[in-house]
C-alpha cells in the first residue's frame, strides 16, 4: 500500500488523514464522487469508498491535503474564533440599538445620538435595581447586551494580538507590503496551508483561488487578483455588474435585415 485517499481531509477525515501520514503512508485528497455515480447507484457509504479507491489508483485523485499541524494551521483556529466573535458582537450592538428604540422615554431620551462605544459605556454602568418596574427591566437588559458587548471586544482585541505575532512571524516579509495587513495575510497564508510546497507553481495557486487562466493565451493573473480571490475580497466598484467589462468588450454587431419588405417592389424604390 502506497498511498490512501481520504474525502474531506480539512473537515471529518482530517482525524483519518493525520493518522495515515502519521503511519509513513502518503495521503490524497479526494473530491466527492461523480453525481451521475450517485443517481445510478444511490448515496451509501460503501459506494462513495469504492469510488475513492478506484479514484486514487487511477490517478485522478492526486492532490496534496494540508498538514494542518504547523503556526497556519494556529492561526486558522484562531480565525474561527475572531469571526464568531465579531459576529456576536455586532448582533450584541443590534440588540442594544433595538431594545433602545422602544424603550420608556425618560430613559431613552438622554440615550439618543451616542456613539456604540460612548452608549456601550453608559449601558454598562446602569443601576437597574429591583425588577419592579418595566423600567428596570428594560436596564437590567441594556447593561446585559453593553456588558456582553464588551467582553466580546476585549476577546477580539487578545485574538487580534495574538494574530498579529503568529502572522508577523510566519510570513514577516509579506506584512510589510503596502495593503497587505494582518487579516490579507493570514488568509493568504491559511489558503496555502502548513505545506505550501504541494503547490507546483504561481498557476497552482492561482487556479486554488479560482483566478486560473483560460486555455486561450492571454495575460497572466496578477499577484492582486489571486490576493483578492484568496481573501474573497470583491473586485469590481460598489453596484458595477461583474458582467458589465464583457459586455463592453464583447459586444454584438449590428444586425442586418434578410431580406427586403415585401410590400416594396424593390429596395430601391423604397428607400428615402
Amino acid at each position: 500500500m502506497e498511498r490512501i485517499g481520504v474525502e474531506g481531509t480539512g473537515t471529518y477525515g482530517a482525524g483519518l488523514a493525520r493518522f495515515v501520514r502519521a503511519d509513513g503512508l502518503e495521503a490524497v485528497e479526494v473530491n466527492r464522487p461523480d453525481r451521475s455515480l450517485r443517481r445510478r447507484h444511490g448515496k451509501s457509504d460503501p459506494i462513495d469508498a469504492q469510488a475513492a479507491a478506484r479514484a486514487t489508483l487511477a490517478g485522478v485523485a492526486a492532490t496534496t491535503p494540508k498538514t494542518r499541524q504547523g503556526q497556519v494551521e494556529m492561526i486558522r483556529v484562531l480565525g474561527v474564533a475572531r469571526r464568531g466573535a465579531l459576529k456576536a458582537r455586532v448582533a450584541a450592538a443590534e440588540q442594544l440599538s433595538g431594545v433602545l428604540d422602544s424603550a420608556p422615554e425618560e430613559l431613552r431620551a438622554p440615550l439618543l445620538g451616542l456613539k456604540t462605544k460612548v452608549l456601550v459605556n453608559a449601558c454598562a454602568a446602569m443601576r437597574p435595581g429591583p425588577l419592579t418596574s418595566p423600567t428596570a427591566a428594560t436596564k437590567t437588559t441594556l447593561r446585559t447586551l453593553a456588558r456582553r458587548w464588551q467582553q466580546l471586544q476585549a476577546e477580539l482585541d487578545q485574538l487580534d494580538l495574538q494574530l498579529q505575532a503568529l502572522v508577523a512571524a510566519v510570513a514577516p516579509t509579506l506584512v510589510v507590503l503596502p495593503g497587505v495587513g494582518v487579516d490579507t495575510a493570514g488568509q493568504l497564508l491559511v489558503t496555502a496551508g502548513d505545506n505550501p510546497q504541494r503547490l507546483r507553481g504561481e498557476a497552482a495557486f492561482a487556479h486554488l483561488c479560482g483566478v486560473a487562466p483560460s486555455r486561450r493565451p492571454r495575460a497572466a493573473p496578477t499577484a492582486t487578483g489571486c490576493i483578492a480571490a484568496a481573501t474573497a475580497t470583491p473586485t469590481t466598484r460598489c453596484g458595477a455588474s461583474p458582467w458589465s467589462a464583457c459586455a463592453a468588450t464583447h459586444r454584438p454587431g449590428p444586425t442586418w435585415s434578410a431580406a427586403p419588405n415585401k410590400a416594396c417592389p424593390s429596395s430601391t424604390s423604397c428607400a428615402v
